[in-house]
């Protein structure tokens, strides 16, 4: 099952990929992910035992990108959809716990979209006043995050950066140019 393991006791593993968020007060559920230089950010409200993760690929959309148009990879959206869907089910946001996990720069020598994902996360809980309880950011090493989201507990360790995700970046649409006759007024 795509983002759907079972594990022998019982518990309930879901899988976050680039792109996804979800959020879950289930007991036996675990969240996990492998990062790159990725970021998930693992998000808790300890008073209704609800938490949350996300896994976005770069910060924010280039200039060029329709402000319009909600494009996941990206954590300026990501964060606010799991900010959002936590407190659709009784979070609040005074109360939310923050993990920072990922933000690695595996390939030397090619820009650090790590580190720009990591400043990005924190930047992001800086301003909207979001405690940061542990980060395990930067490095080249790839890492492996299970989250626990009814009790706020996170594992997180380093892999071989070969088990960490390919990097999908969706490019814009080229649209070719309106082609016909222009009158001039």
């Amino acid at each position: 099952m795509s983002g759907l393991d079972f594990m022998n006791n019982g518990n309930v593993k879901l899988t976050v990929l680039q792109g996804q968020f979800k959020v879950s007060s289930g007991a036996r559920v675990e969240l996990s992910t492998v990062l790159g230089s990725c970021v998930a950010t693992c998000l808790y409200d300890p008073a209704v035992e609800l938490g949350g993760m996300n896994h976005f690929l770069l910060p924010e959309p280039p200039a060029s990108h329709d402000r319009g148009q909600v494009d996941v990879h990206y954590g300026v959206y990501l964060m606010e959809m799991l900010i959002n869907e936590m407190l659709n089910y009784g979070a609040r946001k005074d109360r939310l716990r923050a993990h920072l996990y990922g933000g690695a720069n595996i390939r030397s020598g090619m820009q650090q979209i790590g580190t720009a994902n990591a400043e990005f996360a924190r930047g992001f809980l800086l301003r909207e006043r979001i405690e940061l309880v542990r980060e395990d950011l930067g490095g080249s090493n790839a890492r492996r995050v299970d989250f626990r989201p009814q009790s706020g507990m996170v594992r997180c360790r380093s892999v071989s950066s070969s088990d960490a995700p390919v990097e999908v970046r969706t490019q814009p649409i080229a649209r070719p140019a309106p082609r016909g006759d222009v009158e001039l007024f």
